[in-house]
């Protein structure tokens, strides 16, 4: 009896949250999903219609899409793989016992806190710029051309920009797994002649695995939705050799001012990344259970 009523009081004292949670996500999506069956354009709000799969149809055979889903799954990719081999050489590098360690840590963690936006007008106006940004003055001083990077290799710089904020997260993940190695393991690998190669292959990669699994979970679902440093630096061009699905979302809501054909590619964007996480939830159940 009192096993009841205690379960039954937890549901109540739960019920709040609960269902505060459901109407913060499933309003929005319920929303979302009456918008993309219907017709409806900014330009004219009054006349909605209903529309059925033909603002679905419209989003898939538009060209743009699949360079967009191109353009996201190597935006992913690029930075995923940047940022997994960066933050492994940097956290080997910071582990070892060096002068002004906590100032180098903080040194490592701050470019996190900075703002998309921010950053992605710092390495536009004052590292990427063809004609004043630092990379430019380098390759002047080298006898070299500038490279106009934006125009030139749109998404790598994107990738770039991206990975240079994602980076520090990485690396402080992988840092703290790196310090809960157990130092007898160590030793006794170094007593029994491993050289530093192997000791990186046989002891320490293995031991971060579940670590660098779960910086790969995380990162993937915040880089699906990545939008403030192609909006600031190439506005998804040229053409769409920069454009994402985010970016493609936003483009036909805000541009072309077709709320239902975003919506359906929200529509679209949500079953992709739900796809994409449960494989990675699987993939992480599998590490873990190791």
């Amino acid at each position: 009896m009192a096993t009841k009523q205690t379960r039954g009081l937890s549901r109540l004292m739960m019920a709040p949250s609960v269902g505060l949670l459901l109407v913060w996500m499933i309003v929005p999506l319920a929303m979302t999903l009456w918008f993309s069956f219907q017709n409806y354009n900014l330009l004219n709000p009054a006349s909605v219609g209903f529309a059925g799969f033909l603002n679905y149809r419209f989003f898939y055979t538009d060209p743009a899409f699949f360079q967009s889903l191109w353009n996201t799954l190597a935006i992913v990719g690029g930075v995923l793989l940047i940022t997994i081999i960066g933050g492994i050489a940097i956290a080997l590098l910071v582990d070892q016992d060096i002068w002004g360690q906590g100032i180098v840590r903080i040194m490592i963690i701050s470019p996190f806190f900075v703002m998309p936006p921010v950053a992605a007008l710092v390495w536009k106006n004052m590292i990427m710029h063809p004609s004043y940004g630092v990379l430019a003055d380098g390759s002047r001083f080298l006898g070299l051309q500038p490279v106009d990077w934006f125009a030139q290799y749109p998404l790598f710089s994107i990738i770039i920009i991206v990975a240079w904020q994602w980076l520090p997260f990485s690396a402080l993940i992988l840092l703290t797994a790196l310090q809960s190695l157990d130092g007898e393991q160590k030793e006794a690998a170094e007593m029994d002649g491993a050289g530093f190669l192997a000791r990186f292959r046989y002891l320490t990669l293995p031991h971060m695995a579940r670590a660098i699994t779960m910086v790969i979970l995380i990162q993937t679902i915040f880089l699906l939705g990545v939008y403030a440093e192609i909006l600031v630096t190439t506005n998804g061009g040229p053409g769409y050799a920069s454009t994402n699905l985010a970016f493609l979302i936003y483009r036909t809501a805000l541009l072309g001012y077709d709320v239902g054909g975003a919506s359906a590619g929200g529509i679209i964007a949500v079953i992709l990344a739900n796809v994409v996480a449960f494989f990675l939830m699987r993939a992480v159940g599998k590490n873990l259970d190791r």
